[in-house]
């Protein structure tokens, strides 16, 4: 799927181009990753994940607000970000949103109630996090 396709089908919506709301979801972005931060500090690792995906996915979001478009679905985000962008991220950085993306879905909706990892697992996300609010602030 490319951003063609996403346009066809409906789940990219062309808008007017918007610097505050860009401004507003890396905000929001922030205060996702604050949120994650506790949650880990915590102990709430499940917790934590999932907040790590909310501020890379309002930080990413950012971008297609800047560009004027709106998303109909987490994936969108994704594959605009990995057509859009893919140079001004290191390598790896988009799998990792992806990656964050389908934990963050399998932590909400799937059956299985805990992990091993998760400590690790939300540490090491977290920063991945923070180097996606700091990119796409520096790409806006």
């Amino acid at each position: 799927m490319n951003i063609n396709d996403c346009l066809l089908e409906g789940l990219l919506k062309k808008d007017k181009p918007s610097l505050d709301k860009a401004r507003s979801s890396l905000d929001m972005a922030k205060h996702k990753l604050e949120i994650a931060e506790k949650e880990h500090d915590n102990e709430i690792y499940e917790g934590s994940i999932i907040s790590v995906y909310s501020s890379m996915f309002h930080s990413c979001r950012a971008l297609l607000f800047k560009d004027g478009f709106k998303e109909r679905s987490h994936y969108v985000v994704y594959v605009y970000v990995k057509e859009k962008y893919f140079d001004k991220f290191e390598k790896g950085y988009l799998n990792e949103l992806n990656s964050m993306r389908l934990e963050r879905h399998e932590l909400m909706y799937g059956l299985i109630k805990s992990k091993e990892g998760y400590e690790v697992e939300s540490e090491s996300a977290i920063s991945v996090a923070k180097y996606f609010l700091e990119k796409v602030k520096s790409i806006i």
